[in-house]
């Protein structure tokens, strides 16, 4: 049975649901649209029904999560040389890229490691990717939440204790909805 983490908006807030637990996140700051609507820098949280892909995490600032050892996912360690690619004249568009690799190339992209505590841990959840289209949005994760809590360019921010929770609680078949 596939198992869902629900966001849902509830009195002008967000809350994602996971079983019988309830935990508030903050989304895009120009709330949640359609995916097929989703353009590159709209920082809207795209609505759908999504898998959750590769866990990254920060192992100076984040115990290695104890999921780890069932291996449902891809676990990568974010190290200063991590970027995503968000350039969509780029063939790595909407993926992980190494930035030393890029040499003196003009192409943009989102640092994964940050001064803050925003990407200490990182769900990339499957928007936008088998195919990817160029343009209909980049990065859009589930990370921790900004120190301010303030509202995201896209993604999907909890506080790192509650996403912690979470991710010892994922199953191979845990979806995230994202609800309008």
């Amino acid at each position: 049975m596939t198992k869902y983490w629900l966001i849902k908006k509830v009195n002008k807030k967000y809350f994602l649901k996971a079983g019988h637990k309830v935990f508030g996140c903050q989304i895009g700051e120009a709330g949640i649209e359609r995916a097929v609507k989703k353009n590159e820098g709209d920082r809207k949280t795209p609505a759908g029904n999504w898998y959750l892909n590769t866990v990254y995490y920060r192992p100076d600032k984040v115990l290695m999560p104890k999921f780890l050892k069932k291996n449902f996912f891809k676990i990568k360690k974010i190290t200063k040389n991590c970027g995503w690619c968000d350039d969509i004249r780029s063939n790595n568009y909407n993926k992980y890229i190494k930035i030393s690799s890029l040499g003196l190339s003009n192409i943009t992209y989102e640092k994964l490691w940050r001064d803050d505590h925003a990407y200490d841990i990182i769900v990339e959840i499957s928007h936008n990717v088998r195919p990817t289209i160029k343009n209909k949005g980049s990065a859009i994760f589930i990370h921790c939440s900004f120190s301010d809590n303030k509202n995201t360019a896209g993604c999907i921010a909890l506080k790192k204790k509650d996403l912690v929770i979470l991710l010892n609680k994922i199953r191979h078949n845990t979806r995230i909805k994202i609800q309008n």
